[in-house]
């Protein structure tokens, strides 16, 4: 495609998250490109990395976006802030007609996740990225919920310390509140709940997530067929998600079933799900591959509607 024929795209917030996603654009845009890099700290290595590669940068935060020169230009805007920025952020872009991925855990629009919903949520106009624990293990989640009923789901996020920006520790308690949600919402579970390790293990440790499920009696070969397909559908944008062993079974009988409150008497399979993601090394090295799930989901999030929008354009 040629570089007239993509739609302008901009970045607030100059972190990890936000630096990592900018290096997405500028190596892997297909249908978008970087037209600027918004900022609140005139010093961080972000805006200085944008001004190296040659993208236009503000430290004014939202105003100084608004104010730049080229800003009608600008279609598609992430916001890798915070939860409490992010609704002011979005409040002004809307009055402005740009489409909104917001990698906070604010959640003023629709919890997307690529794989499993973005086909039918990618016209609204603001899209949420849920959690980086969440786009790891929602997936897996809505393989089980696609072939039993998910009565009851836990996801337990390991990040390595040094992965965790000022941002993501700023937002711990919304991390664990809308990954629970988006369990829900998107993975079609009944009850979810999440949690978060922030480990501070010297060298860091790789990204791992621990999936369990509480289903009825089901077809244990059929669940494992689903979560395999399911995770080889990430990694066609995550190259480093992979299962870390076979998914494990355990049979709850109906004598045992009163001692997990979300089974019915006739008791259930306890599903375990067991992943590594290896970051693609944009930005931070490898093992922060929270940092890479998330911004290659709203990478193909913002992807897909800038594909849209070229097409209602006839370009």
């Amino acid at each position: 495609m040629s570089h007239s024929a993509q739609i302008s795209a901009a970045i607030i917030g100059s972190g990890n998250i936000g630096t990592d996603l900018m290096i997405k654009i500028l190596r892997h845009g297909q249908h978008l490109k970087m037209a600027a890099m918004v900022g609140i700290d005139p010093a961080s290595d972000g805006l200085a990395r944008a001004n190296r590669l040659g993208v236009a940068t503000t430290h004014e935060g939202i105003d100084g976006l608004l104010a730049l020169p080229d800003f009608g230009a600008i279609k598609v805007v992430f916001d890798a802030t915070s939860a409490g920025a992010h609704a002011h952020h979005n409040q002004l872009l809307q009055q402005h007609g740009v489409r909104v991925i917001d990698l906070t855990p604010a959640a003023i629009g629709p919890y997307v996740v690529p794989v499993v919903n973005l086909q039918s949520q990618g016209d609204a106009p603001n899209l949420n990225m849920v959690t980086c624990g969440g786009q790891a293990t929602i997936p897996m989640v809505a393989a089980v919920a696609s072939i039993t009923d998910v009565y009851y789901a836990e996801i337990v996020a390991s990040i390595a310390s040094r992965s965790a920006g000022p941002g993501t520790r700023a937002n711990i308690d919304e991390f664990t509140e809308t990954t629970s949600q988006a369990l829900q919402t998107v993975g079609g579970a009944r009850r979810g709940k999440a949690i978060i390790i922030l480990n501070p293990a010297e060298p860091p440790l790789m990204m791992r997530d621990t999936v369990f499920c509480l289903t009825p009696p089901g077809d244990p070969h059929a669940i494992s067929a689903a979560v395999t397909a399911m995770a080889a559908r990430v990694q066609e944008y995550v190259p480093g998600y992979r299962l870390k062993q076979e998914v494990q079974f355990e049979t709850i009988s109906p004598a045992d079933a009163h001692r997990y409150p979300d089974l019915g008497p006739e008791g259930g399979l306890k599903v375990s799900i067991f992943l590594e993601v290896e970051g693609a090394a944009h930005y931070l090295p490898a093992y922060a591959g929270n940092l890479d799930i998330m911004t290659s989901a709203a990478l193909a999030c913002g992807e897909h509607i800038a594909a849209r929008l070229l097409l209602r354009q006839g370009a």
